[in-house]
């Protein structure tokens, strides 16, 4: 197995990712890292969410980064505000060790002007969700002409968004002098268009096999119960977890907040992350979870995108997805850096066979909870 040195990853940057315990390269690394350290390259790489995306196009762009330039030379995309404030810790920690590198994040549901005043310190490379971007460069709080990447993480959703026409500009400012490099866990029409109209046809192609499509430290299991019984059968499940903590999700908002409220009634820490909350809202709820002041978060699919947080020992279905890439994207908010992780369903007779065709289609085994 390699480790990444061997990928081309520079003692300083390695000894940063030694001290967050990050060894061995996952596949999408191990595929991405050389390509992108060598020749300049568009990439299309295909992976699901909890995959190391961050790391496999971060490292790259930390390591091509001049830190005596102050200028923006690296410009990364994402689809929300959690995403973007995430990535832009990764690589402020990715560099513990290495020369001054400056990434700042800037999103929509903040004050620009702050923004505005941040931007003017010297910066290396912008996480941005797009349309504060395009409003920051209007501004001409942003100058992109020393842009050498390009990188469109979790592309799809960004689509899923409505950010289409938002990176279409983007892409069109700097059409012809930058790399681009696409992160997706998906490939639908949309992404397929952006790829054919800016990306080089010679762009290289990576994909995590079907059979990793998933974290291989998760176990699936299910349990089977009447609809009726499922919140009892959930709650006895948590009163066996301890202090363990964990995401459950349901499909809609209102099935979130009926939840949160009854989990609430018999005594569970738990709060609601649903499309309805303010930023702010959405906020003391992160903070709240990442402080450990509540066990668990009830989230429906949307809003949970871009939650990362370390040590959480289990996800529950608690309504199906209606798309196995949800399965997926839930299921990868658990098992992360090395650690395992438990993605538990609670489905009716009626849910069983389809959820077994999901699992033959991600080839993993689900079996079902005694």
């Amino acid at each position: 197995m390699s480790r990444f040195p061997e990928l081309g990853i520079s003692n300083k940057l390695n000894k940063g990712l030694k001290e967050m315990n990050i060894i061995t390269p996952t596949e999408i690394q191990e595929k991405a890292i050389p390509v992108l350290l060598g020749e300049k390259t568009d990439l299309v790489g295909q992976a699901p969410t909890g995959t190391g995306k961050t790391a496999a196009f971060g490292l790259p762009i930390l390591q091509k980064i001049n830190p005596s330039l102050p200028v923006v030379q690296a410009l990364i995309l994402c689809p929300t505000r959690e995403l973007s404030m995430q990535t832009q810790k990764q690589l402020f920690r990715f560099t513990k060790y290495t020369e001054k590198i400056f990434a700042e994040a800037v999103y929509g549901g903040a004050k620009i002007d702050r923004q505005i005043v941040a931007l003017r310190r010297p910066t290396h490379i912008v996480v941005a969700t797009p349309g504060r971007l395009i409003d920051l460069v209007e501004r001409k709080a942003v100058d992109l002409q020393n842009i050498k990447t390009i990188v469109l993480d979790e592309a799809d959703e960004m689509l899923k968004r409505g950010f289409k026409e938002d990176l279409e500009k983007i892409l069109t400012f700097t059409k012809g002098q930058v790399n681009i490099w696409l992160f997706s866990a998906t490939m639908p029409k949309g992404i397929r268009d952006i790829i054919h109209n800016y990306l080089s046809p010679a762009a290289h192609r990576i994909r995590a096999q079907k059979n990793n499509i998933v974290n291989k430290d998760i176990t699936h299991e299910y349990v089977l119960c009447d609809k009726e019984d499922k919140l009892n059968r959930l709650i006895r499940f948590l009163k066996g977890q301890g202090k363990d903590r964990g995401l459950i999700f349901c499909r809609t908002k209102k099935a979130a907040q009926t939840l949160t409220k009854q989990l609430q009634a018999k005594n569970f820490e738990v709060d609601a992350m649903h499309g309805d909350l303010k930023q702010k809202e959405r906020d003391k709820v992160m903070r709240a979870f990442k402080k450990e002041n509540i066990q668990m978060v009830i989230a429906t699919d949307i809003s949970a995108r871009g939650i990362d947080v370390e040590g959480l020992a289990f996800v529950v279905h608690f309504e199906q997805p209606d798309q196995t890439e949800y399965y997926t994207h839930r299921s990868g908010r658990t098992a992360r850096a090395g650690q395992k992780g438990l993605s538990l369903s609670f489905i009716t007779n009626r849910e069983l066979e389809k959820l077994m065709l999901r699992a033959k289609e991600l080839g993993i085994k689900i079996r079902g909870r005694k």
